[in-house]
């Protein structure tokens, strides 16, 4: 088995991001999910909120602090980030500080509603980093869901999983909760399955609803035994950092 895809979002929710390559570190790869949205009340937007999220794209340079966003009519918004007060994110159990500069404005234009821009102080929390930080997800389930929703193929970026899994058979990855699970350079545990919600329903390049994904993920895994609903994907926590790559090796062994 091998990597298949690595995918990160610099801003939560917003369109998926592909690397050839990530450095995974105890709490999972460190720009991945560093920023977030709020409304004018201080609460988080997120693809269930505000479908159109997943058609702007965003490149973060962890090292100069640069962040771009590609807005889908081809603008992009660009500059290295500053920051200013603190802010609570209501509803969820994070902090961070409002981003100062022109992505706040450029994106409540494009969305037509009020956009702040927000650095978390703790990356990913969302991904629940306190859980795993690490999720995977197979290319034989995918074709598997495919089979099921009869349609010839379903875009991994609905799913917005970090690791995809090349040789494995459909679904094989559930069967790894409690092993160790060796990808390029690092380790991890498996703990959980990923429950789905309707954002996977999501065309990633349009933002609009056109598969019902979780209808037909109940349809024939409603009886399977996860650790939570509609299962699709499996989280892990991360026992050895290490860096991770585009056609890395994936092997399976059992706890010690």
């Amino acid at each position: 088995m091998k990597v298949a895809w690595l995918h990160v979002a610099p801003v939560k929710s917003l369109a998926i991001e592909t690397r050839d390559h990530v450095e995974l570190g105890k709490d999972g790869v460190q720009d991945d999910r560093r920023f977030c949205l709020i409304d004018e009340d201080g609460q988080l937007i997120n693809g269930k909120r505000v479908a159109e999220l997943t058609t702007i794209g965003a490149h973060f340079d962890r090292a100069t602090d640069r962040l771009e966003l590609r807005m889908p009519g081809g603008a992009r918004v660009a500059g290295t980030v500053a920051v200013g007060g603190p802010i609570t994110i209501k509803g969820k159990d994070a902090s961070g500080r409002l981003v100062e500069g022109p992505w706040s404005s450029a994106l409540s234009e494009q969305l037509d509603r009020t956009i702040r821009l927000v650095r978390l102080d703790d990356p990913g929390h969302d991904r629940a980093r306190k859980r795993g930080g690490v999720s995977l997800l197979s290319l034989a389930s995918l074709h598997r869901l495919a089979d099921e929703a009869n349609v010839e193929s379903v875009d991994p970026r609905r799913f917005r999983m970090l690791i995809g899994i090349d040789g494995a058979t459909a679904h094989e990855e559930d069967g790894w909760i409690g092993k160790h699970v060796r990808v390029g350079e690092a380790i991890v545990v498996p703990a959980g399955n990923v429950g789905r919600c309707q954002v996977t329903t999501l065309d990633p390049e349009k933002g609009v609803s056109d598969l019902d994904t979780l209808e037909v993920i109940a349809g024939y895994r409603g009886e399977f035994q996860s650790t939570e609903p509609l299962a699709f994907g499996i989280w892990a926590r991360v026992e050895r950092p290490g860096r991770i790559a585009l056609g890395d090796a994936i092997t399976v062994e059992d706890a010690e």
